[in-house]
């Protein structure tokens, strides 16, 4: 088997290393510090770097202006948008993009597309329900009258939603069906209420009442809510693993350095022993990472759906991320709570992706769920 990355996606990845490399995690202040978020807005300069480096329009088609790559590429540099906690709306960016190209109309392609290339139009997307706890396409409904759809309904934790152009939300039609909204944030009926996310990031309650959208920024395609949300997912998971490698090599770091008895602490056999299976998770959430995302851009026949793989790979990345960031803190002692030293803000990012878009066991019922239901005789 081969696991080698394309040369376009290892390109992807180097560009992307480059330019967050340059990015500091202690940029804003610290969350646990803050009462509410730790700034306004997302870092504008640093989507504009992005932006410049063609980082933005990677799942774009080239007529629009983009690379058209696939959701491997996308994964690889949102990994490693993560070990530098970059405030950036990539995934969500990414999620919609991807999701607009494959399902949209060919006249909204033609107009928001390049405009996320360049980063002229930021677009967020809603995923957390009504509560964050029941599905998100029933949070919102959505009737149809002639060429004009009506939303109504809240999504809570949206992110970015203050400071976004447009969100890409799911509505429920009254016949079951699951449409997706490109709605601007500025439409009348859209009423934002502020929220403060784990990582002290600013988010935002939408609520819809009577808000009006029109055919052509409508998606029907029954398909396109499950490819916003697998993607949401597994970029998730990429995020999980980047802030992972980075919480590891920094506990590798301060173990080899800081002494006790003479000896550094990485020679005592009960720390290795521990940075050692945080190690094991780590490749866990790799292998399930690129099965994932492997299953998304190929569309390959499996025994189970691709989202047999996704929930995999979303148990893995919630259970190891926050593994490895207590272990991470265990090891430092003291250290690891001070609020100079970075590793509590990496262990606030690391909660928060641990329960977006569900928790391991809500993943591990949806994996039941789809055992039950396939049979992999």
């Amino acid at each position: 088997m081969d696991f080698t990355f394309t040369e376009e996606q290892q390109a992807a990845a180097e560009a992307a290393q480059a330019v967050f490399s340059d990015v500091s995690p202690d940029g804003v202040p610290s969350p646990a510090l803050t009462h509410g978020p730790v700034a306004d807005d997302f870092d504008r300069p640093l989507w504009r770097t992005l932006a410049g480096a063609d980082l933005l329009g990677l799942p774009i088609a080239a007529e629009h202006g983009g690379a058209g790559l696939d959701p491997i590429a996308l994964c690889l540099v949102l990994r490693a948008s993560a070990q530098a906690l970059a405030r950036v709306p990539l995934l969500e960016s990414y999620a919609a993009a991807h999701t607009l190209q494959k399902h949209a109309p060919a006249d909204l392609r033609a107009e928001v597309l390049p405009q996320i290339a360049t980063g002229d139009l930021v677009i967020t997307a809603a995923s957390g329900g009504r509560t964050g706890h029941d599905p998100a396409e029933r949070a919102v409904t959505a009737r149809q009258n002639g060429t004009t759809w009506t939303l109504d309904g809240t999504q809570t934790a949206v992110p970015w939603a203050a400071t976004a152009d447009r969100i890409l939300l799911p509505a429920r039609t009254p016949d079951g069906r699951t449409v997706l909204a490109l709605v601007p944030r500025s439409r009348p009926g859209v009423t934002l209420h502020d929220q403060t996310s784990t990582n002290g990031e600013r988010y935002a309650e939408v609520h819809l009442d009577s808000v009006p959208a029109d055919a052509r920024e409508t998606l029907t395609d029954p398909a396109a809510w499950e490819t916003l949300r697998d993607l949401l997912t597994t970029g998730t998971c990429a995020l999980a693993l980047g802030l992972g490698e980075r919480v590891l090599a920094m506990t590798g770091d301060y173990t080899g350095k800081r002494e006790q008895f003479g000896f550094p602490l990485a020679t005592f056999q009960a720390v290795a022993v521990q940075a050692a299976d945080r190690f094991i998770d780590l490749r866990a959430m790799e292998a399930t990472l690129w099965q994932a995302a492997w299953r998304l851009t190929t569309g390959a026949a499996g025994a189970l759906p691709p989202a047999g793989d996704i929930a995999v790979a979303k148990i893995w990345a919630a259970e190891g991320v926050r593994r490895t960031v207590q272990t991470a803190q265990h090891l430092h002692g003291g250290f690891g709570a001070d609020t100079d030293y970075p590793l509590h803000r990496y262990h606030a990012w690391a909660k928060q992706l641990e329960l977006s878009l569900g928790p391991a066991a809500a993943h591990e019922e949806a994996l039941g769920e789809l055992l039950a239901a396939h049979s992999l005789s």
